[in-house]
């Protein structure tokens, strides 16, 4: 898996419409959050209502967030309902290849990449890991635990 410091690759993805999308256009010039995830994995569902919790709640609008799924629109859309999740989606599915799964390393989901505006990765997690989800709510804006909320510092992928 890519680590921070290292350069993210461009990719071109599918959003739940069909539009190709670049990561270099979702970016529009500013940092975006590629959250990478499969709609079966126990971890993936534990952590993504927290990333929506940051996603609705941020209060800098300048970094974009963007679901990467690796399963077809169709699951893709049933999680997001399933799990309340209105974060943008793009499909890096097995039929194409797992193209941007591949490009950045992962070996397992969730896997969670902060991409500056040069292509630099400033924040790469593995899994769910606590800190570095409060890290990433810190950079933008919101605190992604409610007080007193009992939450496991790490939980695989």
């Amino acid at each position: 898996m890519l680590a921070a410091g290292a350069q993210g690759p461009d990719f071109r993805l599918r959003d739940l419409s069909g539009r190709q999308r670049t990561r270099s256009e979702i970016s529009g010039g500013k940092p975006v959050l590629l959250a990478f995830f499969k709609v079966s994995c126990p971890t993936c569902q534990y952590a993504f209502p927290f990333l929506e919790r940051i996603y609705r709640g941020r209060t800098r609008q300048d970094i974009a967030m963007y679901a990467i799924s690796q399963d077809d629109a169709e699951s893709t859309r049933e999680f997001n309902a399933d799990f309340g999740i209105t974060l943008p989606a793009l499909l890096d599915t097995e039929e194409d290849g797992y193209p941007a799964s591949n490009a950045y390393g992962l070996s397992h989901v969730p896997s969670l990449f902060l991409v500056e505006p040069d292509g630099r990765i400033s924040l790469a997690i593995a899994g769910f890991d606590k800190n570095g989800i409060q890290e990433l709510g810190r950079r933008l804006g919101k605190e992604p635990f409610e007080p007193g909320e009992s939450v496991p510092e790490w939980r695989p992928g």
